[in-house]
């Protein structure tokens, strides 16, 4: 097994949609089952063996500073701060210099998918894959990024609703990305990983591959899908199958 890469975890958004709930802080430091949504996501990399993350934070930054510091639950912590909005694709370039390993795991800070993380790194490796992503089976929802992959399980394209080639799946906002492919996305500039990112990629001949997980990504975007993830995250770090 190679060394566990670290972890980018981005924090940037305003969680506009969850100010009635919430009021001005972060959306990742919403309070889930009392404690910090973040909190969730750090025990989940420390369970899976991984030592560094990186926060690309925005929107209230110093609060999640001041909480966390340099380290939580024994993960390693690093700050990579944006000074104006830089999406996700631009805030995970603004942190590239301070990826210590050659591959790198990307998540949503607004996001849990009990998906092994260590397994997901291990089988991109394997395949020598340029990207991976972490796809769950659709839900029914149109406001998140579908996913059509071969049947081998290469990525093909996002965001594609019809397809004779398999049945699209849904983008969980998990990556694995070799570290020189990061450099290649333009810096400081407000760019999408998801929807300007990914499909250069894929239209440039990259390896970009699935790994698919049977179980469904949690996300704390709107205040329903807050007030579920109170009890269905409850126990996150106990029950590895919470969302299965």
């Amino acid at each position: 097994m190679h060394r566990m890469p670290d972890a980018v975890v981005l924090c940037g958004g305003t969680g506009l949609r969850l100010r009635p709930v919430i009021g001005e802080a972060a959306k990742t430091m919403a309070a889930v089952a009392g404690r910090p949504f973040l909190e969730v996501l750090f025990r989940q990399l420390v369970r899976h063996g991984f030592n560094r993350a990186i926060l690309a934070v925005g929107y209230q930054k110093e609060a999640i500073h001041s909480y966390f510091g340099s380290c939580a639950f024994g993960l390693q912590l690093t700050y990579s701060p944006e000074e104006r909005p830089l999406g996700t694709g631009g805030a995970l370039r603004n942190s590239a210099d301070l990826v210590e390993t050659d591959s790198v795991l990307v998540m949503n800070g607004d996001s849990y998918t009990d998906v092994d993380l260590k397994k997901f790194v291990s089988d991109s490796f394997e395949a020598h894959a340029d990207a991976s992503v972490v796809v769950v089976p659709g839900d029914g929802r149109n406001d998140c990024g579908f996913v059509v992959l071969d049947k081998t399980g290469r990525v093909l394209g996002f965001n594609e609703k019809n397809s004779d080639t398999a049945s699209p799946v849904i983008n969980a906002g998990i990556y694995v990305l070799s570290r020189p492919l990061v450099y290649e996305i333009a810096p400081e500039r407000e760019i999408s990983l998801e929807r300007e990112v990914l499909p250069v990629w894929i239209r440039e001949g990259k390896h970009l591959r699935g790994f698919a997980h049977p179980g469904t990504c949690m996300d704390i975007g709107t205040p329903q899908r807050y007030l579920d993830a109170q009890t269905v995250l409850a126990n996150a770090e106990e029950d590895a199958s919470v969302l299965r």
